[in-house]
């Protein structure tokens, strides 16, 4: 993916589907961060037909699908109304200084397992659940899960978005605003996704890497350090993309699901990466 004119351009040149939306600022901006949300919509049709009516008053710069398809409503140097009252680090508005990403997604459901149900009735399958244990007051929490293609394809973007304005932070729209709003929920790997702010300087298009054995993930660049118990070791053939180097170890993004856990960041030895 790359950017030009502010707008989306697949690897092969084409430019993402775009629809312009009517729910915007006048004038540009310099963006500074990419603030990650859900749509707690049925599906990215409808969320972008709602996201380009007048009467939403909101809007983002893209909707991307469960099967990883992306529509662009905003050039991303103008001002998308997806932040709404919204404080960061001594920033307030963060719609003047940040890139809104949908991601198609119900986020979080109601009921109980053998029973998830979206807001609207729809019954969502135990296997498309991650369920959340609240420690506040012991509740049972479901949120429904994001596809991989959806988070493969919302990665790329992200990174392209990353290098192209050099954006200081990936947050989510529950960090800005902490007291209204839950998205992207737990459900999305976001410590996976603000490590690509560590791997903006690496060559264009990020590199992959498989396990070529069964491979220890550990918590720091050596054998002393421990290793992740619940997730390793790594499956051979377990896909990999490398963030920083320190001699003969690499700190990696685990692109796959592992043991039902997607946001998996360690350390592996480079001798048994391929």
């Amino acid at each position: 993916m790359k950017i030009k004119a502010h707008k989306l351009i697949h690897n092969d040149g084409s430019q993402v589907p775009f629809i312009r939306s009517p729910n915007q600022g006048r004038g540009t901006i310099t963006p500074r961060f990419l603030v990650m949300h859900y749509t707690a919509g049925a599906s990215a049709e409808s969320s972008v037909n709602w996201l380009t009516n007048r009467d939403a008053n909101a809007s983002a710069h893209l909707v991307i699908g469960r099967d990883g398809s992306i529509v662009q409503l905003v050039d991303f140097n103008r001002k998308a109304w997806h932040a709404g009252k919204s404080h960061w680090r001594g920033i307030s508005g963060l719609n003047s200084h940040s890139i809104g990403i949908e991601l198609d997604n119900p986020g979080l459901l109601q009921g109980a397992p053998g029973n998830w149900r979206t807001t609207w009735g729809r019954l969502v399958p135990d296997s498309e659940v991650l369920v959340e244990k609240r420690e506040s007051d012991n509740a049972t929490l479901g949120w429904h899960t994001y596809t991989e293609q959806q988070l493969e394809v919302a990665r790329e973007v992200s990174l392209a978005l990353v290098r192209h304005y050099n954006l200081d932070e990936i947050i989510g729209h529950e960090d800005i605003a902490p007291n209204r709003k839950r998205d992207p929920g737990t459900a999305f790997p976001m410590l996976s996704f603000q490590h690509l702010i560590e791997g903006r300087d690496s060559d264009d298009g990020e590199d992959i890497f498989k396990t070529t054995v069964a491979l220890n993930i550990r918590k720091g660049p050596g054998t002393e350090f421990d290793k992740y118990t619940d997730v390793s070791p790594l499956p051979q053939g377990t896909r990999l993309s490398v963030l920083k180097k320190h001699g003969v170890w690499r700190k990696v993004d685990v692109i796959d699901v592992i043991n039902n856990e997607m946001d998996i960041v360690g350390w592996v030895h480079s001798r048994y990466i391929a």
